[in-house]
């Protein structure tokens, strides 16, 4: 049995990681792309990266939850529709069972003792940092997920967070607006009463929740993340994730219908942590979403092993920055906008996070300078026909280097990698980065090859 097991999980990993997908049918590229993600984001819950993210999330959400709701409260006022705050909460806490009628009546309790004008210019400062601390804290969290190091800049941020806080509610109350005014339609109710219209109005009303989860998540993964993030990949992350909180809640409020024992053991602290349990199990469901959405618009990653697993050897690395440098350059001579991370690692198919250790290296290295208002574009720092290709390579073997170890002078292995040195300059001789870009790439790209279409050899993702 443990043998037959064995055979089936090693033709398996040999079906997902081994099969090259160039000229597979559009179905079974989807079918090995899809048992890659899921396998993935297995070894991410087992690594308990997103787990951690999840936990620091519910803490931040129990200090600012207050706050961001009577934000919201302030902005939705002047629209006359804060009144349905209430409601919604009791949506999100209808995991709760019959304790999120309790919970939801406590914190509209506490947004209804504020009194903007007690608290004065401080107190409305410290309100409005806390509901903002909330909101960075999930935009730290996502660009984790999506392997993002660099932060908005501070106008970024205002008219970011200015989004989520004052603008998403409101579009998420407008349409549930629409959707109430529609199901009491006056048309809508005579369909009810036609077959076959009634019973697909009543399925399309059980969808309903799906379909406005589904867009709030979306939303959120295209605009949290300090990167640019394409509607495809958000729409798929948020349909899993969407698709998985309904139903997650579901099961979790037939947990606490049948947990009588929580009360008895922890009296009044109960509905607290079942609140808290419930908090973690959303953030950590969100997040999921967005890593697959990460994935999703970036499947290389998947062949690197998931996050974190982008290491490429030595060879790969050197060829990586020439690589860089000629997309850069070419697009510098054919007067296309400059290439971003994300548009270079598409291109190269390389994972993203060894695309932007080697972009912040050769930067570094004075070869690529950043463009645009954002300085997400790349652009030759010197003159191409100046810029030897010996230097990239030097640029690239320095990356990550200890001055002060395997330093030494006068021991064999100095001569040894001297003589590589100097049979490298040889080789290379006077062949610049001009020469490089202005060379007709071969039909299928080596590197490309390498990292997309096979696992690292001797290894399985």
């Amino acid at each position: 049995m443990h043998d037959a097991l064995d055979r089936l999980r090693s033709r398996l990993d040999q079906f997902m990681w081994q099969t090259p997908l160039t000229g597979q049918p559009y179905w079974h590229r989807e079918c090995v792309q899809i048992l890659r993600l899921v396998q993935v984001i297995i070894r991410e819950f087992a690594a308990g990266a997103l787990t951690l993210r999840a936990m620091s999330l519910v803490f931040t959400t129990l200090l600012a939850l207050v706050p961001l709701i009577a934000v919201s409260f302030s902005v939705l006022k002047g629209f006359g529709v804060h009144n349905r705050i209430e409601p919604v909460l009791q949506g999100f806490l209808a995991a709760l069972g019959p304790r999120a009628d309790e919970i939801t009546g406590r914190i509209v309790g506490f947004v209804d003792n504020i009194e903007v004008g007690v608290l004065g210019a401080v107190g409305i400062g410290l309100l409005l940092y806390t509901a903002v601390s909330l909101v960075q804290k999930v935009e730290e969290a996502f660009n984790y997920t999506w392997n993002v190091s660099r932060r908005r800049t501070l106008l970024r941020r205002f008219s970011d967070y200015f989004s989520v806080i004052v603008i998403g509610p409101v579009l998420v109350f407008t349409a549930m607006g629409i959707t109430a005014t529609l199901s009491s339609n006056a048309v809508i109710q005579a369909l009810v009463a036609i077959e076959p219209f009634g019973s697909l109005l009543r399925l399309a009303g059980r969808l309903v929740p799906y379909v406005l989860v589904i867009a709030a998540f979306t939303f959120l993964y295209l605009l949290i993340p300090n990167t640019r993030v394409r509607l495809g990949p958000a729409l798929f992350g948020g349909v899993v994730a969407g698709v998985a909180w309904e139903s997650v809640g579901r099961l979790f409020a037939m947990f606490v219908a049948t947990s009588t024992n929580y009360t008895a053991i922890y009296s009044g602290f109960a509905i607290l942590l079942l609140f808290m349990i419930w908090l973690q199990v959303s953030w950590l469901i969100l997040l999921t979403g967005s890593s697959v959405a990460y994935y999703r618009q970036y499947p290389q990653q998947l062949l690197a092993g998931g996050r974190g697993g982008g290491r490429l050897s030595g060879a790969q690395t050197e060829r990586l920055a020439l690589a860089l440098m000629r997309c850069v350059v070419s697009a510098w001579y054919a007067g296309d906008p400059p290439p971003t991370r994300d548009t270079l690692a598409r291109r190269l198919a390389v994972p993203g996070e060894s695309v932007d250790a080697m972009l912040e290296a050769l930067v570094d290295g004075g070869l690529l300078a950043p463009h645009g208002e954002e300085a997400d574009g790349l652009l030759p720092a010197t003159p191409p026909e100046r810029t030897p290709i010996r230097r990239v390579v030097e640029v690239a073997r320095a990356r990550g280097r200890l001055e002060h170890v395997l330093s030494g002078e006068g021991v064999p292995e100095a001569h040894a990698m001297a003589a590589v040195d100097a049979a490298l300059e040889q080789a290379l001789g006077s062949m610049t980065v001009a020469d490089l870009a202005r060379t007709e790439p071969a039909p299928a790209d080596p590197l490309q090859e390498s990292v997309v279409e096979r696992a690292p050899s001797g290894r399985k993702p």
